[in-house]
């Protein structure tokens, strides 16, 4: 990822459909990481919550997309209990969970995770997943 920030580097991607599906305002976040904080599953997250709105409100869906944040969320609501601005993060990702699939990329595939991560991970965070995950 480029962490330098230049108009260049910030890639647009459909906001009105972004928006459409999960009804909120990602610049409604001013980045206080309480989400990040009470997620049960961000130790296992590759961006903290809050990174991936803030590489939302950038713009970056491709840098998202790439992590396996959006697949691991739980939607357990907790990040939107624990937010100031009442921002729900479990709609953001699947919002993003959507139009990845929308564009049918395959980006999850149970083989691919290592056992040991596997049995780490909650179960909750993998039944979700693979409840979302419907061609």
């Amino acid at each position: 990822m480029n962490n330098k920030l230049t108009l260049e580097n910030i890639q647009q991607f459909d906001l009105d459909e972004f928006q459409e599906i999960s009804g909120e305002n990602i610049f409604a976040c001013y980045q206080c990481g309480n989400c990040s904080a009470g997620c049960p599953a961000a130790d296992f997250m590759d961006l903290a919550p809050h990174e991936v709105i803030r590489l939302l409100q950038l713009g970056q869906i491709d840098e998202v997309v790439k992590t396996n944040t959006v697949w691991i969320c739980a939607a357990c609501v907790t990040c939107r209990v624990r937010c100031p601005k009442g921002v729900d993060l479990s709609k953001i990702m699947e919002a993003v969970r959507q139009i990845v699939l929308r564009k049918k990329n395959n980006y999850v595939d149970l083989n691919k995770i290592e056992s040991e991560l596997r049995e780490k991970l909650p179960q909750i965070a993998l039944v979700g997943n693979f409840r979302k995950f419907t061609l």
